[in-house]
Formats: C-alpha cells, sequence, structure tokens
C-alpha cells in the first residue's frame, strides 16, 4: 500500500478514535436518561438539557477550531481536544445534580468542538476528492463502533450498575487516542495566519447560546414562556448584526460566502432541516421505550442499537449506491424514505413486537446513514483547499446546531402534547410520542425539496456518477479567492 493511500487510512482511524468517544457517550446517555433523571430528582424531560448544552458548547466553539488548529498545529490542539474531552466525562461520571452534570457536558462540549473537526480537516487536507467517499468511509465505520455498543452497555450498565460508569468508559480511549496522535499526526499549521475574528466570535456565541437555550427553555415545564421568548428573542437580535459582521469582514471566521456553491448550500440548508428531524430521533426512541413502554434500561438498549447496526451495514454500500445513482438521486429518493422511517415510530405500541420494532429501526438507521454519508461528502466536493478549513467549521457548527435542536424540538413537542391533552404536568404517554413522530418527520420530508435544485452531475469527481448521455464539465475551483 502506498503512502498516498496509507496515509489518509491512517488518520481516518486516528480520528474514529476521538469520534468513538462522542458517539459512545451520545447513545449511552438518552438509554440512561430516565435512570438519570431519577437519581438527580427532575423529570427526564428537564435533564435534556445535559444533551443541549453539550450541543451547544459545540455549536458555539467549533468555529474558532479552524482557526487554532492553523495557530497552534493539528496535532498540539487534537491532543488537547481530546484530554478536555476526557477530563470532562470523568467530571459527567462523579455529578451529583443537574447544573453538575451540565458543567461537565459543557466542557467536552469544548473539548468535541476542537476534536472532531480538527480531525475531519486533516482527512479531508490529506486526500484527493476522487478518494473522499472512501476515505470518509474509513472515518465512519470504526466510529460507529460507538453508537452500535452504547445503547445495550449502557443500559446494561445503567440497569445492574449504575449510570456514572459509563462516561469512565472514555477514559482508557481517550488516553489510546492521544498516543496515535502524537505517534502519527503532523503538527500542520497554516502558513498565513489572519487575526483571530473575535467580533465574529463573540456575536456568533452569544446568537447560538441564546437561541438554544431558549429551546430548551420551552420544552420544559417549569419555564416560563416569557423568558423562552426572551431568550429566542435575544438570540434573534444578536444574530442579525451577526450575519451582517460576516458578510462584510475581509476575513470572518464564520464565512458565508461558502453558501454560493451550490453543493455545499444545498448540503448546509437540506442537511439543517433533515438533522433536525433525525436529532430528536435518539432523544425520543429510548424515552418512549422506558417511560411509555415499561422497558428497562437495558433492554431499551438492545432495541435502541438497532439504528446503529443499520449504520454499520451502510457504510459497506454507500459508496456503490452513490456511484450508480449519484448524489442528488440519493438524496431526494433516499430523503423520503428516511422521513417515512421516522414517521413509522409512530405505530409503535407497547404490544408491537420487539423484532418488528428492531427490524424497523435497523432499516431507519440505514437510510439514515445513507443520507448523512452522502451530505457529509457532497458538503466538500466542490471546496476549493484554501477554503476548506472555513468550510469544515461552518458545516460542523450548522450540524451541531440542527442536532441539538432536533433534541428540543422533541422536548418541546411532547410539552405541546401533554399541554393539548390538559395534563402539562401528567405522566408521558404513547399518543404523546406518536405526535411528536409524525411532526418531525414531516419536518424531515420537507428538507427533501431543498436538494431538487442540484445538479444532476452534482459532485459526479466524488461519486463516480456520470448521467447517461452526460459528458460533466470540469468542476472549477469553486470557493477560491
Amino acid at each position: 500500500m502506498s503512502d498516498r493511500v496509507s496515509k489518509p487510512i491512517l488518520v481516518a482511524l486516528i480520528i474514529a478514535c476521538a469520534m468513538f468517544m462522542e458517539n459512545l457517550d451520545g447513545t449511552v446517555i438518552t438509554t440512561a436518561l430516565p435512570e438519570m433523571a431519577k437519581s438527580f430528582g427532575t423529570n427526564p424531560i428537564r435533564l435534556s438539557l445535559g444533551i443541549t448544552s453539550y450541543m451547544l458548547s459545540l455549536a458555539v466553539f467549533i468555529p474558532i477550531s479552524g482557526w487554532i488548529a492553523d495557530r497552534y498545529g493539528a496535532r498540539t490542539i487534537f491532543s488537547a481536544a481530546i484530554g478536555v474531552f476526557t477530563l470532562g466525562s470523568i467530571l459527567c461520571g462523579l455529578s451529583q445534580n443537574v447544573p453538575e452534570f451540565v458543567g461537565a457536558r459543557v466542557l467536552q462540549g469544548i473539548g468535541g468542538a476542537m476534536m472532531v473537526p480538527v480531525g475531519r480537516l486533516v482527512l479531508l487536507r490529506s486526500c484527493e476528492k476522487s478518494e473522499l467517499v472512501r476515505a470518509m468511509s474509513y472515518l465512519m465505520v470504526p466510529a460507529m463502533i460507538g453508537p452500535v455498543v452504547g445503547p445495550p452497555l449502557g443500559g446494561f450498565i445503567t440497569t445492574f450498575a449504575s449510570w456514572h460508569w459509563i462516561f469512565f468508559l472514555n477514559v482508557p480511549v481517550g488516553i489510546l487516542g492521544i498516543f496515535l496522535v502524537q505517534r502519527f499526526i503532523e503538527n500542520y499549521r497554516e502558513p498565513v495566519q489572519a487575526p483571530l475574528d473575535w467580533r465574529g466570535f463573540v456575536l456568533t456565541g452569544l446568537s447560538l447560546a441564546c437561541l438554544m437555550y431558549g429551546l430548551e427553555l420551552i420544552g420544559r415545564p417549569d419555564a416560563s414562556g416569557y423568558e423562552s421568548l426572551g431568550f429566542l428573542g435575544a438570540g434573534l437580535a444578536i444574530g442579525l448584526p451577526a450575519v451582517r459582521h460576516a458578510l462584510h469582514h475581509p476575513k470572518p471566521l464564520v464565512d458565508l460566502g461558502l453558501l454560493r456553491i451550490p453543493t455545499f448550500a444545498a448540503t448546509v440548508l437540506g442537511g439543517s432541516l433533515f438533522r433536525i428531524g433525525v436529532g430528536a430521533i435518539p432523544f425520543l426512541v429510548p424515552l418512549m421505550l422506558q417511560v411509555a413502554f415499561g422497558m428497562s434500561a437495558f433492554s431499551s438498549g438492545l432495541l435502541t442499537f438497532a439504528a446503529a447496526a443499520g449504520s454499520m451495514t451502510m457504510k459497506m454500500s454507500g459508496g456503490p449506491i452513490l456511484k450508480r445513482f449519484g448524489f442528488r438521486t440519493v438524496l431526494l429518493v433516499n430523503g423520503a424514505i428516511s422521513a417515512l422511517f421516522m414517521m413509522v415510530c409512530a405505530l409503535f405500541t407497547p404490544a408491537t413486537p420487539a423484532v418488528s420494532i428492531f427490524v424497523l429501526l435497523l432499516a431507519g438507521g440505514f437510510f439514515r446513514s445513507l443520507e448523512f454519508t452522502s451530505l457529509n461528502t457532497l458538503a466538500f466536493a466542490d471546496v476549493a483547499k484554501p477554503k476548506m478549513s472555513a468550510a469544515t467549521s461552518l458545516s460542523s457548527m450548522v450540524q451541531q446546531v440542527s442536532l441539538g435542536t432536533g433534541v428540543a424540538l422533541g422536548a418541546v413537542l411532547l410539552h405541546v402534547r401533554l399541554a393539548w391533552r390538559a395534563a402539562p404536568h401528567g405522566p408521558l404517554e404513547t399518543g404523546d410520542f406518536q405526535f411528536a413522530f409524525v411532526v418531525i418527520g414531516l419536518i424531515s420530508l420537507v428538507a427533501v425539496t431543498l436538494f431538487l435544485r442540484l445538479a444532476p452531475d452534482a459532485g459526479w469527481e466524488v461519486s463516480g456518477h456520470r448521467p447517461r448521455g452526460r459528458t460533466p464539465a470540469p468542476v472549477p475551483a469553486a470557493g477560491d479567492d
């Protein structure tokens, strides 16, 4: 194996160690959420703040990740980020109440904000566009181990031991990750370093923080409606000058000029709506199985791991599917199928056989993963190398905001349903979850329409798909100044 081929693969496997920790934590927490709520003496819906705060922390600090990596070196920042994330995991396991848990999750988010985007940036800079699908596959397959083992492992530990121990699993993985980064990752620095856009960083961070917290407050039964609207209004008010600043600054931290690239814009805008729906799934499904169906955390984990297993199976077929049908067709058809599988969850009842639930979650995980792979790969298909850092930061920021919004939306929909049946403080029932699944499925279905404007040969250099009777023109260095 040549150096040209082995380097992207090796880098992808190392980055996968970091993604393993992130994905393991996400699936473990959602499975253990009801037991953690009991331990803290709070409502499971309110504890969604622990998930939202992590997503919020990622969204705030991801934009600065590319600039810091260029300034201090990818290896230095990558290693430090893994260390911060591991420390946050230890503190999560030691938490005794909701504020301590939220604080530890924020620290984890800071580490994650520097960890995964910087690793992805290193990977994108180390491979050609024709290798991108293959490199992403090598990156995602090992990372899928986290979601596969997370639900059953988290459920087992929560049921037979204590939820605190699920966070300590990151310690050996973090130590291994730091060693591999120091051993194999080059400490790459950008030779020309623009000054940090502090104004853009502060405005963007404050806007996102207010918006995400406002959404989270809406889903809390003990929160004031005026307080929720106040934070949402503040987020929008700060967001307007943030956008204006980004459009006029010569070297903005958030480069909105990248949205002029059709493929990148489609994956950011359409992908955001799709991820909002998907982001609610890991929150709603375990909660429904445990609270409404009365399952234990371990039994719930054995079922919810089906979605991650479906993602694993997709990784072996994603490349051939994209080569055969192309990005546009896959995003349209597969996106619609994925949305329908979200709504299928509304058919689940306590009487539904566990095998049927498992098979449907497995299939849904396959199609959602194919949509994610297509979005994540097409996003960088037409982005020039000099713009790759900015594109990675912007794309990662939008992804995390969308997923965090999905979690908040899931809580909001449950709260709305409780209010609708005049039981704002009553127990959650099956019908509450059915309502939520239908709404998030419809939101994801709307996202599909945004892919209609893509050209039939969009991203052909990456997918290898050439429409019949049409010879694609060479793709220009879009986004290059």
